[in-house]
């Protein structure tokens, strides 16, 4: 009966490259996501996510077109001009890709054990509609999403992120495209992957060559390119956040050199290293993983700003900068611990170019255009996408790996990633020993700086929603340095009052005066103060840093107890 569905399907398959099946229905899991404009005022979308169409079934009334790393039905894009892409049931959604979703959270398994074959990870994409992406501008605002990485060990990605792909997944640029982003068409990144199974359209068949190392892929003669900002990669071990921009304008495919493929990494038309920050790499050590400041044993929300240069939706942009929220607790970036790096906790051209000199990096962030090229692409618009992934290549070291080049020394600057063994993240592995693993995204929020979550400020010298007191009445002030997380010394409060496990002390605010160190804008929210100069006007000084002075007027603040070697500043300090 299959046989005759799947022959009465292609009866009418014509010449197109990528078309759409009829022998399953598509049915995209439900999600909401929620856009605001204050904190008290958020509104609910309910929407749908869609799998990529690399993990659906392709095939075509003889049989299968593609199977493990092998195209069966040609070496040619015409041999195969007539392969349909299917659609996936809610029952596919769950027990082929191991994809759950319940009102606002998506849940990313990493093997399902499927009826006709074993599935590895997945990829997704938030829709606006049953056909068309959703596409995000998000210059001036804030991203905010709670996630759960428990459960990822060394070796794994979960992953979310933005590319500059086509809203309709290129149907309309590429006619042979009849399937279209309700299929999860067209995807592109920074990497320019070649394991992309139809690109513009077309089956990427030609010069295919198997992975040596992964059942499930391989690699094309062409790559598909655009513009990506990374805003979270990361594990229970490490994580980073990155922009990679690129020369070209959304997707885009590639050959030869345009790659950048092996020697020619800086000769290709997108920023593969990017500009990353992870707290590790950055030297301190202390600061997110399990147990520690950010105890990835529990949920953490995620708080992403993107300010530009003027303040308004058209400026350019200009830094990108990260908030943590946990047990009610707001907890500022971390500060590197190196002394060329410590003037700031968030990615500006500035700051990526330090980091690039001090690790001995090729700065192709700045070659490629730096911030206001990624900020180009941001106008135009990105599509969101949340992953799970193991790493074929490199065994996600980059990531969490206690060395990256393995032939480094830990020691030199930005080699140490986390805290993972150089022998660790190999896939075989990882699919056998951690085959549950799963990611948790949700609560998957934008709007106005301080709009989104409450007790996160807005950048300093930018306008944004007021944010009331985080749920529960606590919230953290930032500036507090840490370089031990054993008494769980880890934040300050910029608001009400905030406490923490461990051990606690309570000061009163004092107002008024203050000198600052140069680690922040001179007297803004975070910055180190004494007797001798002062804060911003409306902030005051509480236990050496700067915050806001009605938060903690005619009330004394609980502050953690800092150990003596968290006292300093240099060795593990944070801010927002």
């Amino acid at each position: 009966m299959r046989a005759i569905l799947l022959a009465f399907t292609l009866l009418v398959a014509s010449v197109y490259g990528q078309l759409a099946g009829t022998t399953t229905a598509e049915q995209q899991p439900s999600i909401t996501v929620s856009q605001c404009t204050s904190t008290t005022s958020c509104t609910d979308v309910s929407t749908s996510i869609t799998i990529d169409a690399n993990w659906r079934w392709l095939h075509r009334a003889s049989g299968d077109c593609y199977k493990g790393n092998q195209w069966l039905c040609g070496s040619s894009p015409s041999a195969c001009a007539d392969c349909v892409l299917e659609g996936s049931s809610s029952s596919d959604y769950t027990g082929t890709y191991g994809i759950t979703t319940s009102n606002k959270q998506v849940s990313l398994k990493f093997v399902t054990q499927g009826p006709y074959s074993k599935n590895i990870g997945s990829r997704i994409y938030l829709m606006e509609n049953q056909s068309q992406y959703k596409i995000f501008k998000l210059l001036n605002k804030e991203l905010a999403f709670d996630v759960d990485v428990s459960q990822l060990v060394c070796g794994l990605n979960g992953a979310l992120y933005f590319v500059e792909m086509a809203a309709d997944g290129g149907m309309s640029a590429y006619p042979n495209n009849k399937a279209g982003a309700k299929y999860g068409t067209g995807y592109c990144d920074a990497q320019c992957p070649h394991d992309v199974k139809y690109i513009n359209g077309e089956a990427n068949n030609i010069n295919w060559v198997p992975s040596s190392n992964d059942a499930n892929s391989g690699k094309g003669s062409y790559g598909t390119c655009c513009p990506e900002l990374d805003i979270w990669e990361a594990n229970s071990i490490s994580t980073a956040f990155t922009p990679h921009p690129c020369t070209v304008s959304g997707q885009t495919r590639c050959s030869g050199n345009d790659c950048g493929d092996g020697a020619n990494r800086y000769t290709g038309v997108c920023d593969k290293d990017g500009c990353d920050f992870n707290a590790f790499r950055m030297g301190n050590q202390s600061f997110y993983g399990p147990g520690k400041i950010i105890d990835t044993n529990k949920p953490v929300t995620v708080v992403t700003q993107f300010i530009t240069t003027d303040g308004t939706d058209n400026g350019d942009l200009k830094e990108i900068r990260r908030i943590y929220v946990q047990n009610g607790v707001v907890i500022g970036n971390p500060v590197s611990t190196y002394t060329t790096l410590s003037s700031s906790n968030s990615l500006t051209d500035s700051s990526c170019t330090a980091a690039k000199t001090l690790f001995g990096d090729t700065n192709d962030f700045a070659t490629k255009g730096g911030m206001k090229q990624m900020g180009a692409s941001m106008k135009r618009g990105l599509v969101l996408v949340m992953s799970l992934w193991d790493d074929h290549d490199s065994n996600c070291l980059w990531l969490d790996g206690a060395a990256f080049p393995v032939d480094k020394s830990p020691s030199t600057p930005g080699i140490a990633r986390g805290t993972c063994a150089t022998t660790s993240g190999v896939p075989a592995d990882v699919e056998k020993n951690s085959p549950d693993a799963t990611v948790k995204f949700s609560n998957i929020r934008w709007g106005p700086f301080g709009g989104t979550t409450a007790g996160v400020p807005s950048p300093s010298g930018q306008t944004g929603a007021s944010a009331s007191s985080t749920t529960g009445g606590s919230q953290t002030a930032t500036g507090a340095s840490s370089a031990s997380t054993s008494a769980g010394s880890n934040t300050n409060s910029n608001g009400a009052s905030a406490t923490n496990t461990g051990a606690s002390a309570t000061n009163s605010a004092a107002s008024g005066s203050s000198t600052t160190s140069t680690s922040c804008p001179i007297g803004s929210v975070g910055c180190k103060c004494t007797a001798g100069g002062s804060c911003d006007k409306g902030l005051s000084c509480l236990s050496t840093f700067c915050v806001d002075a009605g938060s903690v007027k005619g009330n004394s603040a609980t502050l953690v107890t800092l150990s003596a070697a968290a006292a300093s500043f240099a060795a593990a300090a944070f801010f927002l």
